[in-house]
C-alpha cells in the first residue's frame, strides 16, 4: 500500500501484508494509518483555493472510511448530479496514484511475477525500487516515463491511455482492492465532503466538460 503525490512519486509506503486482505484493514493496521488516526502526520492547515478554503486530504476509494483527511466516494446509484461530479473528480484523482503504480510496475520488471525471496528481502528490494522509481521522476523524467506512458486526457475528458497499460498485463503492485467500508463516517468528514462537493460544482473549480461526462455515463 502506498501513497504518491500529483508527480508520481511515492511519499508514503507499506510493505508486507497480502494482496488479498483488506486494503482499510491494511491501511488501519500500518504504522501510517494509526499516524493519521492519531493526528500524528501533522496535516497542514485548510488553504485557500480559488476563493474557497479546503483542507488537504488524502484521497481513497469506497474500500476506506470516510475521514475529515480522507476523501472516498459517494456510495449507490441514483446520485444527484452534484455528487456524481464529486465522485468523477475523485476517481480522476485517483487516477494518479494508479498511474505510480503502473510506472513502476513496467518499469521494473521484477514485479510482474511473484519475487522469489524471503519476506525481509522483498521489503528491501520493493522499498529500494520505489526510492530509485522517485530519483528518475525527479532527474531523468523524459527518458524514464516519455510522453504517453501515463494516461491522459483530451479536451472532452476522455481517457487516453498511458503506453504502460500496454506493457502491463497483470501486475502484483497494481491495486485490486474490492469491497466497501460500513464504517460509519462523522459528521464533520461528511461535512468536508461537502466542502469539496461545492467547490468542484463551482466556476472557479469546474471542468468544463465535466457535466457532460459525468451524464453521458449516467449519475451512478
Amino acid at each position: 500500500m502506498a501513497m504518491c503525490d500529483a508527480k508520481y512519486c511515492f511519499t508514503l509506503v507499506d510493505v508486507g501484508n497480502y494482496g488479498k486482505d483488506n486494503d482499510a484493514q491494511i491501511f488501519n493496521n500500518s504504522a501510517m494509518g494509526r499516524a493519521f488516526l492519531n493526528n500524528e502526520m501533522h496535516i497542514p492547515l485548510p488553504n485557500s483555493i480559488n476563493g474557497h478554503s479546503l483542507p488537504y486530504v488524502i484521497v481513497a476509494d469506497e474500500i476506506f472510511g470516510l475521514k475529515p483527511w480522507l476523501m472516498k466516494p459517494f456510495p449507490g446509484k441514483g446520485l444527484t448530479e452534484t455528487h456524481a461530479i464529486f465522485n468523477y473528480r475523485l476517481s480522476r484523482a485517483r487516477r494518479t496514484i494508479e498511474n505510480a503504480f503502473g510506472i513502476v510496475t513496467a518499469r521494473w520488471r521484477i514485479f510482474l511475477q511473484p519475487i522469489k525471496a524471503n519476506p525481509t528481502l522483498v521489503d528491501m528490494i520493493v522499498k529500494a525500487c520505489l526510492c530509485l522509481h522517485n530519483y528518475l521522476r525527479l532527474t531523468d523524467n523524459a527518458q524514464y516515463v516519455p510522453s504517453g506512458f501515463v494516461d491522459s486526457e483530451d479536451s472532452s475528458g476522455e481517457i487516453i491511455p498511458g503506453d504502460w497499460r500496454s506493457l502491463v498485463n497483470t501486475g502484483a503492485l497494481l491495486s485490486t482492492s474490492t469491497g466497501r467500508a460500513f464504517n460509519r463516517s462523522s459528521a464533520s468528514a461528511k461535512a468536508t465532503r461537502e466542502l469539496f462537493v461545492k467547490y468542484v460544482n463551482s466556476q472557479e473549480g469546474s471542468l468544463s466538460w465535466q457535466q457532460a461526462y459525468v451524464n453521458s455515463f449516467g449519475q451512478s
